[in-house]
């Protein structure tokens, strides 16, 4: 079947346009609501794993596989080191200019978009494996529920694409995106599909 990617549901900070890294933010109101469309995209779900922080776990929770969630740190969100709780037009356009260049930038004590580029792909490599497990299983799909920088970084894996990729690509709030395996390796089946919950 395929890999199955969920972005968590909305936070306060995700509504205040706020960098939100490792910080242990809950979803809120609209963020719960948001994971009720979720489980209409979904198909037979045969194993959950989610990041370990909260905005992840409850969104895991809220899908109602009827599966116990597998912590992965693998698909933590990136590290943004100082500028953790500022807000997206707080931080300059020099510093956006020099992320969106060079993979390789880290945010200040923090992490850069290719290093979540290597623990990501290392990940999804270790899913797509072996035929007939992981995320290449016949019998239903491996959902992980993540944030917007260890996706986006999935789907770069995908396309073989650089990790500043990212920059390019809007993903919402609990959304899916569907990686599967072909002929040649992984390839992108679907990206930020939404259902119908409040956006």
């Amino acid at each position: 079947m395929s890999l199955v990617l969920v972005r968590h549901g909305r936070t306060e900070w995700n509504r205040e346009r706020r960098l939100v890294g490792r910080s242990d933010v809950a979803l809120d109101e609209v963020g719960r609501e948001q994971v009720t469309g979720v489980t209409e995209l979904l198909g037979e779900v045969v194993e959950l794993r989610t990041s370990p922080l909260r905005r992840a776990r409850e969104t895991a929770e809220l899908l109602s596989t009827g599966l116990a969630a597998t912590v992965d740190e693998s698909f933590v969100e990136l590290d943004y080191g100082g500028f953790e709780g500022r807000r997206i037009d707080e931080v300059s356009a020099t510093f956006w200019a020099a992320v969106r260049d060079d993979a390789t930038h880290r945010w200040p004590g923090g992490e850069s978009l290719a290093d979540v580029g290597v623990r990501v792909a290392t990940a999804c490599e270790a899913l797509f494996a072996e035929a007939g497990s992981g995320a290449r299983r016949e019998d239903g799909d491996v959902v992980v529920v993540s944030h917007v920088s260890p996706i986006k970084a999935a789907v770069a894996w995908a396309l073989d694409a650089p990790a500043t990729v990212a920059l390019r690509l809007r993903l919402d709030n609990a959304s899916v995106t569907r990686i599967g395996w072909g002929p040649a390796g992984p390839i992108l089946l679907c990206f930020n599909a939404v259902g119908t919950a409040p956006r």
